[in-house]
């Protein structure tokens, strides 16, 4: 929550009318920064900036959603001139031809996951919702990076929150010319931007509702080649924070056999991610019960897995997505 007024315990009538814009912010930010984590502190940042300034804004400059939003533009370019550009495993490198995974890469090196709840509202039409879920997929956002940020941010304002041309040259005291000339270049450079395929979750498709129970049920029966017989013949498998990745389905079935990386016992507990696919790994935990491992998320494209990415640091992550099944 944003800071409350002194000596109460209620948050003030300033908070009541920024509290709204949280999860839209969110969702911006992390389009913006590629973090989970990140999106969340400028968007509190954010709100804390609107909280102090607030005797200052004027109606008559602008909508509160507007001013709200340039401020965490702001503070987004800001986060981004000091950062590299976060990126999948598989924009890092060739893929793995041999044993052994490496040393963990920084965190800053990729792009992390966010919850579905934080980023996305829940409200409006079903089919809208799976929209917005595509523009949270890991591909996309990775996309994303490979634009400078203040194109970045038209790109996403325009084209994701389909603001007009006018609104967003207002945000960014800009001209309507030159948001539109950003706009093509960043159109421009994400046609060049190799985009793995994949579809949003869709609760309601059979064939992908299918697909995911088969896969849980096979990964929870330690079953390689049932597990393997879902992949398409191409398909990579990622494990943040290492840069190793894998693409083909004889190499992930050799690495799904290392017995010093077997998966036996393992379970599967979905959990919303990124409006795709995901579930918590959870392994047996040696005084009983069961105990994070990692953050699965799949793309799966017509009935076949062509994407696993599984983060690594869960006890980092159940901070931010809460523990599983919560």
């Amino acid at each position: 929550m944003v800071e409350t007024t002194v000596g109460t315990s209620r948050p003030d009538a300033e908070t009541s009318r920024l509290e709204p814009f949280r999860t839209e912010l969110t969702g911006y930010c992390y389009r913006m920064l590629g973090s989970g984590f990140e999106a969340e502190d400028a968007v509190q940042e954010t709100l804390v900036r609107a909280w102090r300034s607030f005797d200052r804004y004027d109606e008559r400059r602008g909508s509160l959603r507007t001013w709200l939003y340039r401020i965490a533009t702001n503070i987004c370019l800001d986060m981004l001139r000091s950062t590299q550009r976060r990126a999948l495993a598989m924009d890092l490198g060739p893929a793995a031809e041999g044993p052994g995974i490496g040393v963990p890469a920084p965190e800053r090196v990729f792009v992390q996951p966010v919850p579905d709840g934080a980023a996305l509202s829940t409200h409006g039409d079903p089919e809208e919702l799976v929209v917005r879920r595509e523009t949270i997929r890991l591909a996309f956002v990775a996309a994303l990076q490979h634009l400078p940020p203040r194109q970045r941010a038209v790109l996403i304002l325009r084209d994701v929150l389909c603001w007009r041309a006018e609104e967003v040259a207002e945000l960014l005291e800009s001209t309507v010319g030159s948001v539109t000339s950003a706009l093509q270049r960043a159109r421009a450079t994400l046609r060049t931007v190799d985009r793995a395929p994949g579809e949003p979750f869709r609760s309601a498709d059979r064939t992908q509702r299918d697909l995911l129970a088969r896969y849980c049920d096979a990964f929870e029966r330690h079953d390689v080649e049932a597990l393997v017989a879902l992949l398409h013949e191409d398909a990579t498998m990622s494990m943040p924070p290492f840069r190793f990745w894998l693409r083909g389905r004889d190499q992930i079935r050799l690495a799904l056999l290392d017995p010093n990386a077997s998966c036996a016992g393992a379970r599967l507990v979905p959990v919303a991610a990124n409006g795709s696919p995901a579930f918590w790994q959870l392994r047996p935990a040696p005084g009983g019960g069961y105990l994070p491992f990692g953050l699965l998320l799949l793309d799966v494209v017509d009935g076949l897995v062509v994407g696993v990415t599984t983060f690594l640091d869960a006890d980092r992550l159940v901070t931010l997505f809460g523990q599983p099944g919560e």
